[in-house]
């Protein structure tokens, strides 16, 4: 089975990693497929003529969305609907990733996949509408997974930032009251695959098991870090409210997903606590 992934982002590295070896992978980033241009999507797709499309592919400058909105639109709606046409032409299955920030975290239970949507910025908005386009396009086989806080050891992201500034300063203040799910692209990537080959549909979430705050999330990297000798030492991490550290987006304060359908389709998929992945991860940061 060919299966084309869209995006060498953290996920797109994880889908390359973890790819089944009866795939045929043909991985494109934006330098050779620019999801955004029509014509591109179209003749790269109709050339190709994968079973499955993966994309992976976003804009994901959450601040700076909110004052660059047609380079977040062209990336998060126009690239999934010229996707989902060009899947749709070619009798192809298409998987696309989305994210938490498409609610606006009043909720205090986890969100379940068909919870009122509404997103408090320019990135939710755009991801939203990428849905809405993909479910409106007239594909007849296609899934959305949102997801949340990814991290991996490829790439950048959170936990690698919190090393690095662990190792450089006395003190980090982390926002306390933002709750999520901490998700690992490698278990992510394995459940694309699970996915495409069981030609999962609808909309879905999948996420590490477990919730936390920014600051909880910080805490464990510097003390499973220090543990396994990527940090000399630990700083004084401080806790602080959202209003403490203004940005030029919102985000959600509380945004916990609920994999339940996810686990009711693809019982297979990995199910594994938060921890127990961001171990794994700086595992095989130590081992390198």
């Amino acid at each position: 089975m060919k299966v084309l992934v869209c995006g060498r982002g953290q996920l797109g590295a994880e889908l390359a990693r973890t790819c089944p070896d009866s795939v045929e992978l043909v991985h494109l980033g934006r330098d050779a497929l620019d999801i955004a241009d029509a014509g591109q999507v179209d003749r790269v797709v109709a050339e190709l003529k994968p079973a499955a499309i993966i994309n992976a592919a976003a804009y994901t400058a959450v601040d700076k969305a909110e004052t660059d909105a047609d380079a977040a639109r062209a990336g998060n709606e126009v690239g999934p609907a010229n996707l989902a046409r060009a899947a749709a032409n070619n009798g192809a299955y298409l998987l696309h990733i989305s994210t938490d920030f498409v609610f606006d975290g009043t909720a205090n239970t986890p969100y379940l996949p068909d919870a009122p949507v509404a997103p408090l910025g320019v990135y939710g908005q755009t991801k939203h509408a990428g849905e809405v386009a993909i479910a409106e396009s007239g594909l007849s086989h296609w899934a959305i997974l949102r997801t949340a806080w990814v991290f991996s050891a490829l790439g950048n992201n959170f936990v690698k930032t919190i090393l690095r500034l662990a190792a450089d300063r006395p003190k980090l203040t982390i926002i306390a009251d933002q709750i999520g799910s901490p998700t690992c692209a490698k278990h992510l990537a394995k459940t694309c695959w699970l996915a495409v080959n069981h030609q999962l549909q609808g909309i879905h979430h999948c996420t590490c098991d477990g919730v936390a705050s920014w600051y909880d999330f910080a805490m464990a990297i510097q003390e499973l870090g220090a543990a396994r000798g990527l940090l000399s030492g630990t700083c004084d991490i401080a806790p602080i409210r959202t209003e403490d550290y203004p940005t030029p987006a919102r985000r959600p304060h509380y945004s916990v997903l609920s994999n339940a359908s996810l686990r009711e389709q693809l019982p297979e998929a990995p199910s594994v606590y938060w921890r127990k992945a961001l171990a794994e991860m700086l595992d095989e940061l130590a081992n390198r």
